[in-house]
């Protein structure tokens, strides 16, 4: 049996912002106006082989009026289901309460109930008429509290829905995390025993999808830096004349196609999110006018101090090949001496970008390159900014509809959560990617940086 949710309440408390975030759906129309929900809307969620229906619906509109005509239908509680079901088959009703016949149809077809209110609003009575309504239906129900703007009235509102429903939660359609989400769905498999499996089943499918996920990102993020740091862009002309004049678009063009890379993984990271109209932005990017300006660049990567400890950790791990080569021979003169090369080659290289070269064919002619990058910053810049567009994603409802500014993250306290051993494999990965080698096995070098970044955003909910 597929469980299926009737999301219903007074008009504009935030009953389709609860679908957008329950479903992970941006698709969801969402407005501040009265009214924008006129008619059910039933949004089908599938994860996986589990799946749930959710049932956006109009606001009470005459609830008051409605419960009086049930109250002349029904002397005794044993016959309130059939009054409701004579209200929906009632052609005077139909005239008289559209948008009632509208939201209790669902819930009478065997939708359970999420009613939704808003938590900076203060409680009144014209809002038991509603809940009444909703208990003679005989359906499983639960009340979320949405505070849209503030949370000054939540403890009245638990006051008052306790004594109608048997679970109240205070539930933020902005900002509620996916746990929270799932308690909504999971509070029905007690007040709905045939859901149990069903729900359960759901539950391990949104986890399955949650490490699936962490694994699609990895590998989207290591194609990103390896593309990026190999990229470069070749034009062929007849001259060096011709070559020193099409140096300054080379450059723009090979820029303006590194920040299209970038955005098109940034793109496939918000679809893996289910986020398919989101708008985001970065800030401090490089554009035509200061492309050079690496400032710029280095707010989002490691600082020079880092990045010198950073190539030391890769330079003395390719090093450390060369002591086992040697069977310890070296004295470990390898390790240190690898370290000393790569901090020295971080600090030279920390202001240089993409070179321009020449080169002459055998034909004749010439083709000038630009690029691959040089700057060692660059594949951290690349990671930095990636990784803080996914825990603002991790962070995000789909109820939301504001633009996302990914602003300066700070990477070097992602990278200090790794051990050792995988800050060593880390720096050494993206130093072989910066010098345009082969990375074994990228995706899981950069997998930790994911698992550790969820791990921290878990602690922080559950302090």
């Amino acid at each position: 049996m597929t469980p299926r949710f009737a999301v219903v309440g007074h008009p504009n408390k935030g009953k389709s912002s609860i679908v957008a975030t329950l479903a992970q759906n941006d698709d969801i129309a969402i407005s501040s106006r009265s009214g924008t929900t006129t008619q059910c809307q039933q949004v089908d969620v599938k994860i996986g082989s589990a799946s749930y229906s959710l049932i956006d619906t109009p606001g009470f509109q005459r609830p008051t009026l409605a419960l009086a005509w049930l109250q002349k239908h029904a002397s005794s509680a044993d016959k309130r289901v059939n009054a409701v079901k004579k209200f929906l088959l009632s052609e005077d009703c139909q005239r008289q309460f559209p948008d009632e016949i509208e939201l209790l149809t669902p819930i009478m077809d065997g939708a359970a109930i999420i009613y939704v209110v808003d938590g900076s609003r203060p409680y009144s009575a014209e809002y038991e008429a509603e809940m009444e309504i909703l208990r003679w239906t005989g359906q499983a129900s639960l009340a979320l509290i949405n505070p849209i703007e503030n949370e000054r009235y939540i403890e009245q509102w638990q006051q008052a829905l306790g004594q109608y429903f048997k679970v109240v939660k205070v539930f933020n359609a902005m900002q509620a995390e996916i746990e929270k989400q799932l308690s909504v769905l999971q509070s029905f498999s007690t007040i709905r025993e045939d859901w149990k499996v069903a729900i359960d089943n759901l539950v391990a499918a949104y986890k399955t999808r949650s490490c699936q996920r962490i694994e699609d990102t990895a590998e989207l993020l290591a194609a990103l830096l390896t593309q990026a740091c190999a990229y470069q862009l070749n034009q062929k002309v007849l001259t060096k004349e011709q070559a020193n004049t099409l140096r300054s678009s080379l450059e723009i063009a090979y820029f303006a196609r590194l920040k299209s890379m970038e955005k098109a993984h940034h793109e496939s990271l918000k679809s893996l999110f289910s986020y398919h109209h989101l708008i985001s932005e970065v800030e401090n990017l490089p554009d035509i006018d200061n492309l050079f300006d690496t400032k710029k660049w280095i707010v989002w990567g490691l600082n020079r101090k880092q990045l010198i400890t950073a190539a030391a950790m890769a330079g003395a791990a390719t090093g450390a090949v060369i002591d086992l080569g040697l069977a310890g021979s070296s004295l470990f003169l390898g390790a240190l001496g690898g370290g000393v090369i790569g901090a020295t080659s971080a600090w030279l290289g920390a202001d240089k970008l993409a070179d321009f070269k020449l080169q002459g064919l055998p034909v004749g002619g010439y083709v000038a390159q630009q690029g691959p990058m040089q700057n060692k910053n660059f594949p951290y810049v690349l990671l930095g900014r990636f990784l803080h567009l996914e825990e603002l994603l991790q962070q995000r409802t789909h109820a939301r509809r504001d633009t996302l500014l990914i602003s300066e993250g700070e990477l070097q306290g992602k990278i200090s959560k790794l051990s050792d051993d995988q800050q060593k494999s880390l720096h050494k990965a993206l130093d072989r990617a910066s010098h345009q080698k082969p990375v074994g096995d990228f995706a899981a070098i950069l997998k930790p940086l994911l698992h550790a970044e969820r791990a921290r955003q878990s602690n922080l909910q559950t302090q």
